[in-house]
């Protein structure tokens, strides 16, 4: 139980902390459960994170999931999701209940034009962690999914699938082969 209530509390001081998004949670999940708790390690902590992001759901949530679970199975996983699910609940409904009394304030517009640039920051600090251990040619094929994504419009759902058809025909190519995948 120990550990189940430390997930919560670790999970919940990230959901407080942290605007922007899923993304920008990243670098603050990761320096807590690999930094900070060493619940896990680099490594693993980037297996998670595709996990992660390429199944269904807010990024925060499922990468709460596969850690709180990883740590302490199924009352980790709804700890750890309790953690950084309450502070967003809370914040949003009290947003909701106070929303029309304040979003002309001047005051409230000049703040969250002023948190823009740290969200942004937050959003690409994972991007740049992630691609280190990338080398040249995943670090190219990433590039070519981007320019694909982004210039020419095609959907990332397509090119997810082509990335993993094609991670599995090269660990079926390097077995043939009897290399290590």
């Amino acid at each position: 139980m120990r550990k189940s209530l430390t997930l919560f509390w670790t999970f919940l001081k990230i959901g407080v902390f942290t605007f922007g998004g899923g993304y920008a949670m990243v670098p603050l999940i990761e320096k807590e459960v690999v930094g900070r708790r060493r619940w896990i390690d680099g490594a693993e902590f980037i297996d998670l994170l595709t996990l992660a992001q390429t199944s269904p759901g807010p990024l925060a949530l499922n990468t709460a999931v596969f850690v709180g679970y990883k740590i302490a199975r199924y009352a980790g996983a709804f700890w750890a999701v309790m953690g950084v699910v309450v502070p967003s609940f809370v914040i949003i409904l009290l947003i909701a209940l106070f929303f029309a009394s304040f979003r002309t304030n001047p005051v409230v517009e000049a703040v969250f034009k002023g948190m823009r640039p740290a969200v942004v920051a937050l959003i690409l600090a994972p991007i740049f962690n992630l691609s280190k251990g990338l080398g040249l040619w995943r670090l190219l094929l990433a590039a070519a999914a981007l320019a694909a994504t982004w210039a020419l419009g095609f959907s990332p759902v397509y090119l997810i699938l082509v990335g993993a058809l094609g991670g599995l025909a090269f660990a079926y190519y390097r077995k043939r082969k009897g290399k290590a995948i």
